[in-house]
């Protein structure tokens, strides 16, 4: 059994895969304070409610970009699990090419979301992340990463609107009943929701115009689907994405 761990500054994913096939998987909140200790009860717990032994996992692979959690995650794999961890970075085996000026600045995470794009869609590819950050990462049809974008995700874009602007408030992120809004709940949920999918639309106009060809574009995270639903830009939605990334990759360098 093979555990993964994407490890994002909001929250952790974990998947356990038996074989090709993703028997469970979880999301927890990052904690940066937390142990390794800590985490291994909670993976241990995790891992009981499921009825399964966590003794059973051979392998585990692990995404983080939080600095001083990757220290404690190599340590409860050791601890706990009895097993070297991979860790992902553009230091190991990926099959992709990079064509960046400075790749050891790329996230683990968008490592392995560009990796599992390409090898599930082949490329050209762009893959979308709707995370903390929105994160763009483009593959060319012969397997190199070319680059991409950052631009604030929505949900910390919410949350500085909420705190900047006194008369403005909290709501569900969700599609408004109209572009055009009729009361404060829609009005910011249209420049939310439609604006960031107006903003995917544009960068992938603007980046398949620089690839000169069409090209997949595969979204994940928390609410892919719900942009998805508002664009043809966004050819497929992966929701565990990053997961399978991690599962390739850890089958590349566990066999070398």
């Amino acid at each position: 059994m093979l555990l993964t761990i994407d490890i994002g500054n909001t929250h952790i994913k974990l998947g356990v895969y038996d074989g090709q096939t993703l028997a469970h998987h979880w999301r927890v909140t990052t904690e940066r304070y937390k142990l390794a200790d800590e985490y291994g009860v909670l993976l241990y717990n995790l891992f009981k409610w499921e009825g399964m032994d966590i003794t059973t996992v051979n392998g585990c692979v692990i995404s983080c970009v939080v600095p001083p959690l990757t220290s404690q995650f190599c340590t409860m794999s050791r601890h706990y699990l009895h097993v070297e961890p991979v860790v992902v970075g553009t230091h190991i085996e990926t099959g992709l090419r990079y064509q960046i000026d400075a790749p050891h600045e790329l996230g683990s995470d968008r490592i392995a979301n560009a990796l599992a794009a390409y090898h599930l869609y082949s490329g050209p590819v762009i893959a979308i992340a709707l995370g903390t950050a929105t994160a763009f990462d483009v593959v060319t049809a012969e397997g190199v990463y070319i680059g991409g974008a950052i631009a604030p995700g929505i949900a910390i874009s919410a949350d500085a609107l909420f705190r900047a602007a006194a008369r403005l408030y909290q709501v569900e992120l969700v599609r408004p009943p109209q572009v055009i809004g009729k009361n404060t709940v829609h009005y910011i949920q249209s420049g939310l929701i439609l604006g960031y999918a107006g903003l995917i639309e544009g960068m992938v106009r603007r980046m398949q115009q620089e690839l000169d060809a069409p090209c997949k574009v595969v979204a994940t995270g928390g609410l892919a689907e719900t942009i998805a639903n508002e664009t043809e830009a966004i050819t497929v939605v992966e929701p565990l994405l990053t997961l399978e990334g991690l599962r390739f990759i850890y089958n590349m360098n566990s066999k070398l």
